[in-house]
């Protein structure tokens, strides 16, 4: 398509044209309400798992699958690996054919991955179908917090995107209440089924939302498609602002467009981080992603039964207490929602990986006192080591992983901004199932104390390198973003100008 002459968008794309009627409004409410149910989905896939094994265990002839120590580990982990591969092409499937066009796909893949688990007829099947589940996975969640990030306008982006993190951890919040009371009114051998097969709800919801919404204008200005990115602009912004400012909009994504069309050295893909700052910004993604697992977020969400019960305490009274995970990570991640719309993303970040220093030394510090198992003692460590986990979940939240989710959405340059969100979130899966690999056995080789320890002393690394390197974003547009990415001073922050 040509390129739009420069005296101003205003005169070269007409309001509407003649021929066709005026855009339905969509409001960023209901674009967000539809497309965080891809987070609200993954949350819920990655928790029913832990409800859905104690009945797959169970033989054939009760109703389970019959899986041994091996293979239960093998299910759980081919979700994970299945979002790595996911997580690795899905932005590039982003870039080339659209962010709407990917979650519409993302949301029929989600259906397929949760009727062939709950319909699978051996261990096999199983972890085939758990591997379809995670490509689902791993590619939505490169794909909305940028379809969410591309759509906002600036001061309201922060808390968009936050929202789709608060609908992962809702979604695992639904799994396991639901994961509860299924047990409790079916019971039954085939109540593992029943779980894994009402990941279809939100999924179906998804796709039919998503065929209502918009394609950001974003990714129409990258492929220089200006009417349509006016039209989208039309569609979603509000109606008060007046053409003035949708127009002064669109003329910022054309100057980044053709600005990286003039100084390009490829048509994107890997070869632009072959430009220094490009390949700076990827590897700022690259460190955000490490950050985000190297706490150990996943060691609390999928083992923290475990955890208490080596504390002494039982295994029922350990199930109930996990429950108090989950809700405690929606309060937190819903409070992140008023803190990401007022505190910079940089210290909001360092100030979270602080709290989660000082959550593990206090977990740590907890397993190193003695108890005999079944005393007062006993039972008062291991509320004390609940009670740090709780701590920590706060700081992760309601700050580390709504920060990461919001700057990996918004920190990459248009033109590799799938390429950059799907390498990040590659490696943030792969990092993601090394820990997960190696906490069990870390926790049953040197114990509690020194393993929390070691995750302590590698937050205090983090830390000191996001405060050399992590930018502050807040307040800017994706363009004015980019800009300073690419003129800016190399250091780890300039003042964001006002909203």
């Amino acid at each position: 398509m040509p390129s739009i002459p420069s005296p101003g968008l205003a005169d070269a794309v007409p309001a509407t044209p003649p021929e066709r009627p005026a855009p339905q409004r969509r409001s960023m409410t209901a674009i967000a309400a539809v497309a965080t149910l891809g987070g609200l989905t993954f949350g819920y896939d990655t928790g029913v798992i832990a409800g859905a094994l104690p009945f797959m265990t169970k033989s054939p002839q009760a109703g389970g699958l019959g899986l041994t120590p091996v293979t239960e580990g093998l299910v759980t982990a081919s979700l994970l690996l299945g979002a790595a591969a996911g997580a690795a092409f899905g932005g590039r499937l982003a870039d080339r054919y659209g962010r709407r066009h990917n979650i519409l796909a993302l949301a029929f893949v989600f259906v397929i991955g949760a009727l062939g688990t709950a319909l699978a007829p051996n261990t096999e099947a199983m972890v085939a179908a758990r591997a379809v589940l995670g490509i689902a996975v791993g590619a939505a969640s490169t794909t909305v917090p940028v379809y969410l990030a591309e759509i906002a306008p600036a001061h309201a982006r922060g808390r968009l995107v936050a929202v789709d993190q608060l609908m992962i951890v809702t979604g695992q919040l639904v799994a396991y209440s639901s994961n509860a009371a299924l047990a409790a009114t079916w019971g039954g051998g085939q109540t593992w089924r029943w779980m894994l097969a009402l990941a279809t709800v939100p999924s179906t919801l998804l796709y039919l939302g998503m065929l209502l919404m918009p394609e950001t204008p974003r990714w129409y200005a990258s492929k220089e498609r200006f009417a349509e990115a006016r039209r989208t602009l039309l569609r979603i912004r509000d109606a008060d602002a007046g053409t003035e400012a949708v127009d002064a909009e669109l003329d910022r994504m054309r100057e980044v467009v053709e600005e990286e069309k003039r100084t390009a050295r490829t048509g994107g893909g890997w070869a632009e981080l072959a430009v220094p700052w490009v390949r700076r910004v990827f590897c700022i993604g690259l460190g955000l992603a490490v950050i985000q697992q190297i706490t150990g977020i996943n060691t609390i969400m999928y083992f923290a039964p475990t955890i208490l019960q080596q504390t002494g305490l039982g295994s029922q009274a350990a199930l109930t207490a996990t429950i108090a995970n989950g809700v405690v990570a929606v309060l937190a991640s819903t409070f992140s929602l008023y803190l990401i719309g007022r505190v910079g993303r940089r210290p909001l970040l360092i100030t979270g990986q602080l709290g989660i220093v000082a959550s593990l030394i206090a977990i740590g510090v907890a397993f190193s006192f003695h108890a005999e198992p079944g005393t007062g003692a006993s039972t008062l460590r291991s509320y004390l080591i609940l009670a740090c986990m709780l701590a920590f979940l706060v700081f992760q939240q309601a700050a580390v992983s709504p920060v990461t989710w919001v700057m990996l959405s918004e920190i990459f340059p248009i033109k590799i901004r799938g390429l950059g969100m799907g390498a990040a979130v590659l490696l943030l899966w792969l990092v993601n199932a090394l820990v997960t690999f190696t906490f069990p056995i870390l926790l049953a080789g040197v114990g509690g104390t020194t393993t929390f320890l070691v995750f302590a002393g590698l937050n205090v690394l983090a830390v000191a390198a996001a405060a050399k390197k992590i930018p502050e974003t807040r307040n800017r547009s994706l363009e004015q973003i980019e800009e300073h990415f690419r003129t800016g001073p190399s250091g780890p922050s300039a003042p964001a100008p006002a909203a």
